[in-house]
């Protein structure tokens, strides 16, 4: 038995200030950085993707790996043709290579492809990027070889990505502490297609309302009784899979989607379905102004024992935030705050100089802006420096290497300290404070450029959890943006009757 595997991952926010070019698959911040064939499978083994897990589950049935590559980077505008080209090119050759040994090779025909895919990429070429590439794997491996892939809850799912794959398997958590599991379960399914099983009935259906992603979180309601009912109506399916879309592509196949894979589908999908609209009034609110969140964090810090957490939603990296607006830094400096440290702001230059002044130095700078040409004028002290390197610790990352570049902790006010990085990353794991020799849980305020993830490994330590919004692309209401390619009927927020 042989299985080819292979990945490429983007969330691509088609408003966000900056493209996704070749290099940003290079300079990843907290995943892998690209892994060619060779390298792939030394580099996944073990960490926190959902390849890993569908590397662990091959292995353990026996079956031999043909690796094709594999590719992430961080959330921000749509990927490049080059980017696009290279890595789908990457994979292709690869497959097509493994698909017809040469005398060199002894190696049998594939049996079955998995995908480590998001499923929210938007390319320059190709709105629907995953149903692309779905369909250039397909050709290559005619109708009848098995396919399946892993997606992202965050995936706009759509009909050619359904049509193309013998089953999609989302995660079920938002945080995504169950990737590796996602990638086990796909790859389980696949191995079930090799051995024999007739393939499933499909079925798909497309929901008439945006959610915006703050309140997507599984670990609260209304999304945890959804996730709840979707377990409860999968049974006796191969998979029923719901993707709460990513709303900030602007494409027709923007939003919520459920796909169904076994004998029932039909009535699963339908079901769910209900489910989620029966719950629509509650998918919208809890997000606070960043004046209000740091006057309330600042009134409940006085009396707590553990740090008030404040989620600075709107600049959040894993959305396609550049990590460096710095609306909620300068609302903590103007409003007096104490015992707070921000993570991350991501900053090249002002980290450079920080490192070229050392620590103790007093320098002034203009911090962060690059991507909204606002940046904020502080004195900073510079109080330690690292390289950057690190290992990832929480729940959603444990294992995975971070490599930020040059990083600076500073003190921009007799209460306010930031963590300075070279390189974005969303900040949903301790480790961006540790490695900087800061203790979340002794903080009084912890702000953090994330939207959810953080919830993960901040939650449990946490007095409070306030989410604010400060000047980002990330925008907490997506009816805000200036859409123009959606499908029409679409709703734009919950409990909105206007379509688009």
């Amino acid at each position: 038995m042989r299985i080819a595997i292979g990945g490429f991952l983007h969330e691509s926010h088609s408003f966000a200030p900056r493209p996704t070019g070749y290099r940003e698959f290079i300079e990843t911040g907290g995943f892998p950085t690209l892994q060619w064939p060779e390298t792939m499978l030394a580099a996944l083994r073990g960490i926190s993707v959902p390849a890993a897990g569908a590397i662990a589950e091959a292995e353990k049935a026996g079956a031999t790996i043909a690796p094709l590559g594999w590719a992430f980077a961080n959330p921000a505008g749509p990927v490049t043709r080059e980017a696009f080209e290279r890595i789908a090119g990457m994979i292709l050759g690869a497959l097509s290579r493994a698909m017809t040994p040469g005398a060199h090779s002894r190696a049998g025909p594939i049996d079955g492809v998995y995908l480590d895919l998001h499923g929210a990429m938007v390319s320059d070429d190709f709105p629907d990027a995953e149903g692309e590439l779905l369909r250039r794997v397909r050709a290559v491996i005619g109708p009848h070889i098995p396919l399946t892939a892993s997606l992202d809850p965050h995936a706009n799912m759509t009909r050619a990505m359904v049509d193309h794959a013998d089953a999609l398997v989302p995660f079920r958590t938002y945080p995504h502490v169950d990737m590796p599991a996602a990638g086990a379960r796909a790859m389980a399914l696949l191995l079930r297609r090799v051995a024999g099983e007739p393939a499933w009935p499909k079925a798909f259906r497309e929901l008439d309302f945006l959610i915006p992603i703050t309140s997507q979180c599984t670990m609260a309601e209304p999304m945890a009784g959804v996730m709840e009912a979707r377990a409860r109506l999968a049974e006796g399916l191969a998979e029923l899979g719901y993707c709460f879309g990513f709303p900030y592509c602007d494409f027709p196949g923007c939003g919520q989607a459920i796909a169904g894979f076994g004998p029932g589908a039909e009535a699963a999908v339908d079901a769910l379905a209900a489910e989620i609209a029966s719950r629509e009034g509650a998918f919208m609110g809890g997000v606070m102004h960043a004046a209000e969140a740091v006057a309330e964090a600042r009134r409940l810090a006085a009396s707590a024992n553990k740090p008030v957490v404040i989620a600075d939603t709107q600049d959040n990296p894993g959305g396609g935030g550049h990590g460096d607006t710095t609306g909620l830094l300068a609302e903590l400096i103007a409003q007096g705050a104490q015992g707070a440290v921000l993570a991350i702001m991501n900053d090249d230059e002002s980290a450079a100089a920080c490192h070229a002044a050392g620590v103790g130095a007093t320098l002034a700078l203009n911090l962060g802006g690059r991507s909204d040409g606002a940046p904020l004028a502080v004195t900073a002290t510079v109080e330690n420096l690292t390289d950057g390197r690190f290992t990832l610790t929480g729940p959603m990352g444990r294992g995975n290497p971070a490599d930020l570049g040059p990083c600076a902790l500073i003190r921009v006010a007799p209460g306010v300290r930031a963590v300075v990085v070279s390189r974005k990353m969303q900040a949903h794991d301790q480790a961006v404070f540790t490695q900087m020799g800061v203790e979340p849980a002794a903080q009084r305020i912890l702000a953090v450029k994330s939207s959810v993830h953080f919830r993960a490994d901040f939650g449990p330590i946490a007095a409070a959890v306030l989410v604010a919004a400060a000047p980002g692309p990330v925008v907490a209401d997506p009816a805000t943006l200036p859409f123009t390619a959606l499908r029409p009927g679409l709703r734009l927020r919950p409990g909105d009757n206007r379509r688009f």
